[in-house]
């Protein structure tokens, strides 16, 4: 089928009620059809986003250059709706925030970690690492540290509903099985509009992990050494902006579980180490942390940092429990058991964007990507959903760049900008961190603009 309408795809989400149904056509039944991209300016584009720039830090940053440059820009970010109160509560960590991109998952990643390790009465990553999936399905649903601790400690089985994971449980894998989807949208001062955010279900809550977990450690509540965990996240690089939230939660989280008695007998330590959105730098973090005493690690944010640093973490026998990675390989790396994640692999996030794609009616897309893992794996997720919407090979442009240039030789963005110049798409998705800004000042130096809604 070439250009017409198009069937959409459906997760079943029978355990919850709901389904989860994306829609990848302008077709009858709509309120209202999406505008024609063939009636548009010249350089006008549908302008997109992903998870690691759809953020208000992004657009203050291109704000101080280009007032109103994304202003119509649509992003995907895995997002469940916040509540007030946690963001309260995050912000009392962190008043400077402006985002909470993966907040709720950086909490609940703590919080698991903490339930598992009191259920496993040890501290020993591969104790708790055996016990982690299980803490998320199966037994009596408890959404609150403290009442869940006190369900543990009466030695019954739990199934922790946290912020993030209200939808499913965690596969065999040890990532989630449904999640949900934010499709957010700037204003005209380069800011997420809030009330325009839309949020859909993905994924399918019956993947969930059928395996029983081993039962509870009989160690009368105490261990002879605290829970560690050590945040292997970014403070500098491409990503340090994006991970302000992440260590503002996982310090919540920690205080949390401390506040409602610690784990084991003890209060939970927290360290920091700076991966600095490095590959390399995140080897020698994971070492620090690991050589600190840690027996859980909570990143990295990156999925190609995880990567980097996993083989160091298994050597060790220590877990990694990412909150933000969403690379689909991690689904199915060699890991011995160790690695977990909260945030949804990136097949989802494709298949939401592959949506409000084809809804605006865009029929030719220059999709400019991190040459990494996550940048990779997005992007190759999105062309295949959209030519399965329609779409052809050859009305995707794939631009990859450098995600680690040498420091005296940054992504020459201004060349890519010609390149989308020259090949006049209706669309230009950007999947990227901190770098967006370059890229969005470069579209704009060629005479690109986004199509505001």
């Amino acid at each position: 089928m070439r250009r017409g309408c198009r069937v959409g795809r459906t997760w079943g989400l029978a355990a919850v009620g709901i389904a989860a149904v994306l829609v990848v056509s302008g077709c009858a039944g709509t309120s209202a059809p999406p505008p024609d991209p063939l009636q548009r300016q010249p350089g006008q584009v549908f302008l997109y986003g992903t998870d690691g720039n759809t953020m208000n830090g992004v657009g203050d940053l291109i704000t101080k250059t280009h007032p109103n440059a994304i202003d119509g820009m649509k992003g995907t970010v895995p997002l469940t709706q916040l509540t007030q109160a946690f963001k309260d509560r995050v912000l009392s960590i962190d008043p400077t925030l402006a985002d909470f991109t993966y907040a709720a998952e950086t909490y609940d990643a703590v919080v698991i970690v903490a339930l598992a390790t009191e259920i496993a009465g040890s501290t020993d990553s591969r104790a708790i690492a055996d016990q982690i999936n299980g803490v998320t399905v199966g037994g009596q649903t408890c959404d609150s540290i403290a009442f869940c601790m006190t369900l543990v400690k009466q030695g019954k089985d739990i199934q922790y509903k946290g912020i993030s994971n209200q939808l499913g449980g965690f596969t065999d894998a040890g990532e989630p099985s449904a999640s949900t989807y934010g499709i957010l949208r700037f204003g005209s001062d380069n800011h997420i509009v809030n009330g325009l955010t839309q949020f859909v279900p993905a994924g399918n809550p019956g993947n969930a992990t059928q395996a029983p977990p081993p039962a509870h450690g009989n160690n009368n509540g105490t261990s002879a050494s605290p829970l560690h965990l050590g945040g292997l996240m970014s403070k500098t690089g491409d990503l340090a902006l994006a991970c302000k939230a992440l260590f503002a939660a996982a310090k919540l989280g920690v205080k949390e579980v401390n506040d409602a008695g610690g784990v084991l007998g003890h209060p939970v330590q927290w360290t920091e180490a700076d991966d600095e959105t490095n590959p390399d730098v995140a080897k020698t973090a994971a070492t620090h942390l690991i050589d600190d005493g840690a027996q859980v690690l909570i990143g990295a944010a990156a999925s190609g940092l995880s990567l980097a640093a996993l083989p160091i973490a298994m050597q060790a026998g220590v877990v990694l429990f990412s909150p933000s990675n969403t690379a689909a390989t991690l689904s199915t790396v060699k890991d011995d058991g160790l690695y977990f994640r909260t945030a949804p692999p990136d097949n989802l996030q494709a298949a939401a964007l592959a949506d409000i794609i084809v809804r605006d009616g865009a029929r030719k897309l220059a999709v400019i990507y991190r040459d990494d893992a996550y940048g990779d794996g997005l992007a190759q997720s999105t062309k295949q959903d959209l030519i399965q919407a329609g779409l052809t090979d050859a009305d995707i442009i794939l631009m990859p760049y450098d995600a680690n240039p040498p420091k005296d030789k940054p992504v020459d963005f201004a060349a890519t900008a010609q390149q989308v110049l020259q090949a006049n798409p209706d669309g230009v998705l950007l999947v990227g961190y901190a770098e967006t800004v370059d890229a969005v000042d470069a579209l704009v130096g060629a005479g690109i603009t986004s199509i505001t809604r």
